[in-house]
């Protein structure tokens, strides 16, 4: 299952931004996210989708990349061995 639907409705939540003016494949740059928006963009999804990312490759900007990185980040954490605790 992809993440995108998740994305759209935390922008709109926190940006106010409709998902339908959202293009996944346009720059986010384009409706205001500069580098500092998106960072806290970033901690906003770690936070609400209890998720790790990696640290995001400076290029990557549109929505259709953060939603390939939350997926990816999702499918590694099922594939870690879990940790027992004691």
């Amino acid at each position: 299952m992809s993440s995108l639907k998740e994305l759209q409705d935390l922008i709109q939540e926190k940006y106010g931004i409709d998902p339908a003016d959202l293009d996944p494949n346009a720059s986010m740059r384009d409706k205001g996210f500069d580098s500092l928006a998106l960072a806290e963009f970033l901690f906003e999804i770690e936070d609400r989708l209890h998720v790790t990312l990696p640290d995001p490759d400076p290029a990557m900007d549109t929505l259709a990349q953060l939603t390939a990185m939350v997926d990816q980040a999702r499918a590694d954490a099922e594939q870690a061995p879990k940790q027992r605790v004691a």
